[in-house]
């Protein structure tokens, strides 16, 4: 058996040479590496993929919230709600742009942020909330969109970790993560589900002049070459990762259904295993399993960690602290709530391998050996 990886990143590249090998010299060969034909070729790809309007590359995921904010005009004192337990970007560009991050706690079973929470939340001060679709499960939208609506909020969708996932509303009627709310960021951080091979992000909206100020604002806030609008960043997806992300975007269907069935192999031979919770699917939601992740109870986790890692077996941690408890955060943060649910799963959470060349040869392997440390 190869050595086990966190994503195996060669194997998926290997199975996809040929295509990507050709993208990729088709820019070198046009010479045109900022802003080619291949950007906006993806762009609009992405857009009919997902459903959305408008999508605006970027330079990465963070930079994607950053815009988001600044396209919406927010302004140092203004609140945005955000979700205790997350990558430190959602809350990072927040204190950036001088405003106020108000974190609240997420359901112990999801490891999402929700209505109930949101509300406790809301001030005269609070413009926006970011429901972050973790792990690649998506938040119970449809609550939060009518919370935004009665109280006259943006909703900017942290979609990083949830790319091809389906949320399904009473109605019946469905949407892709990232498009529901105001505006949606995604990350295609070479790990994601649709990642390139380096930096890369993306904003959607289904707003056209919102659509028309985000590409300002990611273009030095200039529509007219030199004539500058408003007061905006540098920020773009340069034409080879683009060329990169317009071949894997053809497989992304299939990379999901591929972590999706390996998530389900893992269920199903965990499931009775004491000691181990094995993550939980919302009806209205399916999951792309960017990661795995199970909870580990009595305090195992770390040695469950350890075993896994002296039998040649990576794990990982997302995340070991919550982010009340990060320093960066402890002067400019307002919490509205306990956050006992963010803490606890900061001490519990640990994710196995996943990605699209899992075999069940390597399955078996972490299976049995998580089955052993239990025995």
């Amino acid at each position: 058996m190869d050595k086990i990886q966190m994503v195996d990143l060669k194997g998926q590249y290997q199975k996809i040479k040929p295509e990507v090998d050709a993208a990729i010299q088709t820019v070198i060969d046009s010479t045109q590496f900022i802003n080619g034909p291949a950007v906006k070729q993806f762009a609009d790809n992405l857009a009919k993929y997902l459903g959305a309007k408008h999508v605006i590359p970027c330079a990465n995921g963070t930079d994607a919230l950053q815009i988001a904010m600044m396209a919406l005009k927010l302004k140092p004192g203004d609140e945005v709600i955000v979700p205790a337990f997350t990558y430190v970007a959602t809350a990072e560009v927040i204190g950036l742009l001088g405003l106020t991050p108000v974190m609240v706690d997420v359901n112990p079973q999801t490891f999402l942020v929700e209505r109930k929470n949101v509300e406790k939340a809301i001030t005269s001060n609070t413009k926006a909330i970011v429901p972050v679709h973790l792990y690649g499960q998506s938040c119970d939208m449809e609550p939060i969109l009518e919370l935004a609506k009665e109280q006259g909020l943006y909703v900017i969708e942290d979609n990083a970790q949830a790319i091809g996932a389906d949320y399904t509303f009473a109605d019946g009627h469905k949407a892709k993560t990232g498009t529901m709310g105001t505006i949606g960021c995604t990350s295609f951080f070479p790990s994601k589900n649709l990642g390139c091979y380096g930096d890369g992000g993306a904003l959607c909206t289904n707003d056209d002049a919102l659509a028309e100020r985000i590409r300002m604002v990611a273009n030095h806030g200039q529509k007219k070459k030199y004539y500058h609008s408003v007061i905006g960043c540098n920020s773009r997806l340069d034409t080879i990762q683009a060329a990169i992300l317009g071949v894997k975007l053809l497989h992304l269907d299939e990379y999901c259904r591929a972590r999706h069935d390996a998530a389900q192999y893992y269920t199903q031979n965990l499931l009775d295993v004491k000691g181990i919770e094995v993550p939980f699917e919302a009806g209205n939601s399916t999951h792309v399993f960017h990661q795995y992740t199970l909870k580990v109870a009595d305090g195992l986790r770390d040695a469950l960690k350890k075993h896994l890692e002296e039998n040649g077996i990576p794990s990982m941690i997302y995340y070991p602290l919550p982010l009340q408890e990060q320093e960066a955060f402890h002067f400019i943060t307002r919490t509205a709530e306990s956050l006992d649910n963010a803490k606890q799963l900061s001490t519990q959470v640990l994710s196995l391998p996943m990605h699209t060349e899992l075999t069940r040869e390597t399955q078996d392997y972490i299976i049995s050996t998580i089955r052993q440390f239990f025995e």
